[in-house]
């Protein structure tokens, strides 16, 4: 086969010469010999539908020659051919390739093709097949409001367990030291939105039972004394942006409001406004009344993204 490899299935198969294809299984059972490793050579050929099935044939009983453990013919045509192919090097072990969904080899059950000849099978497509349709369900059920119905997934709490987080929490348990014990203590406590408190007596004679969070917001950040005339919350920083994103389609992605302040922030949310100079468009902008469209323009994704300032 050349490379890149690609299905045996799909079209415009080609492969390397009979010399270069029968070298590749010597090199590898030399390489074998010298590193002792114990590693079982699958010798492939897609010949069948580059070539003929003649040809497959042909290399397959060379690549049995050089040393091959397992021989296999990809995209063989029909049960004839399959039977044709277990016939040639009957000690060495055949591989069947059942491609699901309407490759160009019949599908046969484990005992057909046993009677056969063939010793190993693949599915190559049954796990990634199934896969995809899941999440395309999966997708539109999001896109239209719902998300997967339970039966259709695995619960959190299986998910944790399918993942082997019992396990790190069983090892983390088992290894745990004081210092360890004392992070997880700390994280344990209850974190809370409270105003800030301004009487700094009363301030001072609370007993809270944890850490307390505050948001800062261009109104908790004047409290603190930003409200000079170089604060980044004065004036035109202290209006909001409202980012509207909505897709080719027609439905909408996203609609947010965030302080025109946090600047840094918004290329978190829309990254193709990384490239863009808000601030320059926020001062030229100062004298605005709100509702001002900004920025209306497509992303590389056919995604109409529009920044008002409000």
């Amino acid at each position: 086969m050349v490379s890149p490899k690609a299905c045996g299935h799909t079209r415009g198969r080609k492969v390397v010469s009979r010399d270069e294809a029968v070298m590749h299984i010597k090199a590898a059972v030399d390489a074998r010999k010298e590193s002792g490793s114990d590693i079982v050579i699958v010798a492939r050929t897609d010949s069948r539908q580059a070539v003929s099935l003649e040809e497959a044939l042909w290399r397959s009983r060379a690549f049995a020659d050089a040393g091959a453990d397992v021989l296999f013919i990809d995209a063989l045509a029909s049960k004839e051919e399959m039977k044709a192919f277990c016939e040639i090097s009957p000690l060495v072990p055949k591989m069947a390739n059942m491609l699901e969904g309407g490759g160009k080899t019949p599908i046969l059950n484990p005992l057909e093709l046993e009677e056969v000849g063939f010793k190993l099978v693949v599915y190559p497509l049954s796990l990634i097949g199934v896969s995809i349709r899941a999440m395309q369900d999966a997708l539109a059920a999001i896109k239209g409001g719902r998300i997967p119905p339970p039966g259709s997934m695995p619960s959190f709490e299986e998910l944790k367990e399918l993942l082997g987080f019992n396990a790190y929490y069983e090892e983390e348990k088992r290894y745990a030291t004081s210092r360890l014990a004392a992070s997880e203590k700390v994280s344990s406590y209850s974190y809370n939105r409270q105003p800030r408190v301004q009487d700094d007596t009363t301030r001072s004679g609370q007993s809270l039972s944890g850490p307390v969070v505050e948001v800062i917001t261009p109104e908790v950040m004047n409290n603190y004394g930003a409200d000079g005339p170089r604060s980044p919350f004065n004036g035109i920083w202290s209006r909001t942006l409202r980012i509207k994103i909505t897709g080719g389609d027609g439905f909408e992605r996203l609609d947010v409001r965030i302080p025109a302040g946090f600047l840094e922030g918004i290329t978190k949310i829309v990254p193709a406004l990384g490239g863009v100079n808000l601030k320059e468009l926020l001062d030229d902008a100062a004298d605005e009344v709100g509702g001002k469209l900004l920025l209306d323009f497509n992303d590389t994704m056919g995604d109409r993204i529009q920044v008002f300032l409000e």
